[in-house]
């Protein structure tokens, strides 16, 4: 049982942690850090032998452990976002509607093959990489409603560059949403499951700090 709460808070900080960087790139513009890249990454990494291997290990997911921990903790926090819950909440949203939908789902898988192949030829950073992840969000998640809308600087979310890792993100968001679904997640555990899983995530932040 330990397990599976394991595995399934480390797929929640994933959704996390794509969700804080989405608000920080709409607030500050693009940036490359080894938070973002885990982000990307975690898209190529199919066949896992591990959770947290999806993320390239435990140490990848600090900051959306953190997040996490920020935004469900029982006691009140100045720190906490409204937009990076809301961003978790519509995505958790959308994934129910985006398995529902076969063809959509085969885009999408066909689409990261590419993006694949595209990053073994420069990496999953790179610009060109980042902006075929961004066309696949729109092509597959974004055609379904509501439409997550991001809030920010207005001159940073006209930017090519920074609306497209902005769309790469929210893709990743929906990768580990669906991940924290096979790990049987599900949203009323945020209400009935909230202190099981602060519990595991405090343990698992303290393992890597």
């Amino acid at each position: 049982m330990a397990k599976i709460i394991k595995d399934r808070v480390i797929a929640l900080a994933g959704i996390y942690q794509a969700s804080i960087l989405v608000r920080q790139v709409a607030q500050q513009g693009k940036f490359i850090d080894s938070s973002v890249t885990t982000c990307l990454h975690s898209l190529f990494k199919v066949d896992a032998n591990s959770v947290d291997d999806v993320y390239g290990g435990l140490n990848s997911l600090k900051l959306g452990l953190e997040t996490l921990l920020v935004q469900l903790g029982f006691e009140k926090s100045s720190a906490r976002d409204l937009e990076i819950t809301r961003y978790v909440l519509s995505l958790i949203y959308l994934e129910r509607k985006l398995v529902k939908k076969p063809l959509l789902m085969d885009t999408l898988t066909a689409g990261i093959k590419q993006a694949s192949q595209q990053a073994e030829y420069f990496c999953e950073t790179h610009e060109n990489v980042v902006a075929k992840l961004a066309d696949i969000y729109q092509q597959t998640v974004s055609t379904l409603n509501p439409t997550i809308t991001v809030k920010g600087d207005k001159n940073i979310l006209t930017n090519r560059d920074n609306a497209n890792l902005i769309r790469a993100l929210l893709l990743s968001g929906a990768r580990s949403t669906i991940l924290w679904r096979q790990c049987g997640g599900h949203r009323w555990q945020f209400l009935f499951g909230r202190a099981k899983i602060i519990q595991m995530a405090t343990e698992l932040l303290d393992s890597i700090t």
